[in-house]
């Protein structure tokens, strides 16, 4: 073979050898970069650095033994393998990153959205009972008209030892005067401290010093649960609420005396109060209710003693029944 034949055939075989060459160069840059990114991919999914869950980038020199007659590999085929693990390793980390997403929804669907800070401030841990009848909601206090004073077998004290009817102050502690005007009102004295107690109560809210009257009527609850005027007791201190102007507070005295004894003796009395609560917190689907009730279960004092009332707090409402 002449020089010139062995220089073209030389020729030839760097022009076949450069192309595969330089695209496996490429193919191995490629590979590389993506390998890089699993990695960076593989580290914020699986934060730590311990080797758990990825390869460390370098690790401990190891000598291998070739075994004789084992196949070579080619770097076409090393390509292939290294291709097949990334595509694997993208399938593992997609799957993954999707539970995870459909872990966070699920989550926020049963959290519900966040409370506004107009949801927060409507919010109000004192709340009626709720029953069939009634669960009163937050409304502002409406001032109401005293209702007519339940009966009671309390002989009220001499007109001397009674202060002036007056209003108490809203906010701050209470004058001189007041705690003077408190203090005169005379505290019967009988071989029934129940009664005594319970009666207090009553002279203090007929003075409408109605604060000192809701404290002396709870005490007198808390001591007195089966005492005879129970039920006047509780109706009683639903009164003294609502002449102060909180119908809210005062619907949980009255469905509560309602509750306890159906046949109490201040029982009607305390169904139409509620009834008439209702309506102050403009809760018209639960007064009618609560009327509703009163008229089927004491049809005679609806239409005897409570006739009046009952026909004012109807009046009161607009009900489609």
């Amino acid at each position: 073979m002449s020089a010139l034949a062995v220089v073209l055939f030389g020729s030839m075989q760097v022009a076949f050898v450069s192309p595969a060459f330089a695209q496996d160069t490429m193919a191995e840059a490629r590979i590389r970069k993506m390998e890089a990114e699993i990695r960076a991919l593989q580290r914020q999914v699986f934060p730590g650095g311990d080797g758990k869950f990825f390869t460390p980038e370098i690790g401990s020199g190891q000598t291998t033994t070739a075994t004789p007659n084992a196949p070579t590999s080619t770097p076409v085929t090393d390509l292939l393998t290294r291709m097949e693990t990334l595509e694997a390793q993208l399938q593992r980390l997609t799957a993954q990153v999707e539970q995870t997403s459909n872990r966070v929804s699920l989550i926020e669907a049963r959290l519900g959205p966040a409370p506004t800070d107009a949801t927060a401030a409507a919010t109000d841990p004192t709340t009626v009972p709720a029953t069939a009848i009634v669960t009163p909601t937050p409304t502002p206090a409406v001032a109401v008209t005293p209702t007519p004073k339940p009966a009671a077998a309390v002989t009220p004290a001499p007109a001397a030892t009674r202060p002036a009817a007056t209003t108490p102050a809203a906010t701050g502690p209470a004058s001189a005067q007041r705690v003077a005007a408190v203090r005169a009102i005379q505290k019967p004295a009988t071989n029934d401290a129940g009664d005594d107690e319970y009666s207090y109560g009553f002279r203090l809210w007929e003075a409408k010093f109605y604060p000192e009257a809701q404290q002396q009527l709870k005490m007198y609850v808390d001591r007195y649960p089966r005492h005879s005027k129970i039920s006047y007791a509780r109706n009683l201190l639903g009164r003294a609420y609502l002449d102060d102007g909180k119908p809210r507070d005062a619907a949980t005295w009255f469905l509560q005396n309602f509750q306890s004894d159906k046949t109490g003796a201040r029982a009607a009395d305390s169904l139409l109060l509620l009834a008439d609560s209702m309506r102050q917190l403009k809760d018209t689907s639960r007064a009618c209710i609560a009327l509703a009730e009163f008229a089927e279960t004491y049809a005679t004092e609806a239409a005897g003693r409570l006739k009046s009332q009952y026909d004012a707090t109807r009046n009161g409402v607009k009900c489609t029944k």
